[in-house]
């Protein structure tokens, strides 16, 4: 099943639930010392949800924004599947792309797409409409 954000009608494809699990798991364990939107609450709490409200999206924007940059210190063998279980691994195990130089740019939707880019492009399309952003599956 495909899981994407719906700013109205628009459609940004991310990939499976367990996909952008794993990218929200990722974020949790390694910035947030494994305790849930202790760090970026906006971003990993409301967001992951399933709405992210207008009136939040400049704050888990910036969230985001943070996010990024400190993705981008880490690398790629840090990456995790579910925090709820650490021993799953990826499912694609080591084959991946040699552009992927850390774990800012280690989520790739299922277009090809960075996500970040992609959550990014959600918000601002967000804001320009003054809509919420809806995590669908579909």
């Amino acid at each position: 099943m495909a899981v994407g954000l719906t700013v109205k009608y628009y459609w940004y494809q991310i990939g499976t639930g367990d996909f952008l699990h794993s990218f929200f798991s990722t974020i949790a364990y390694n910035l947030e010392d494994g305790r849930w939107g202790t760090k970026y609450p906006v971003f990993m709490n409301e967001l992951y949800s399933g709405i992210l409200k207008y009136e939040h999206l400049l704050i888990a924007n910036e969230e985001l924004n943070n996010i990024s940059n400190e993705l981008k210190g880490l690398s790629i063998d840090k990456v995790i599947w579910d925090i709820n279980d650490l021993t799953k691994p990826m499912p694609w195990g080591k084959n991946i792309s040699p552009d992927i130089t850390d774990l800012s740019n280690y989520f790739v939707t299922s277009d090809g797409e960075d996500l970040i880019t992609i959550i990014h492009h959600a918000i601002e399309k967000a804001i320009e409409l003054s809509s919420d952003i809806i995590i669908k599956s579909i």
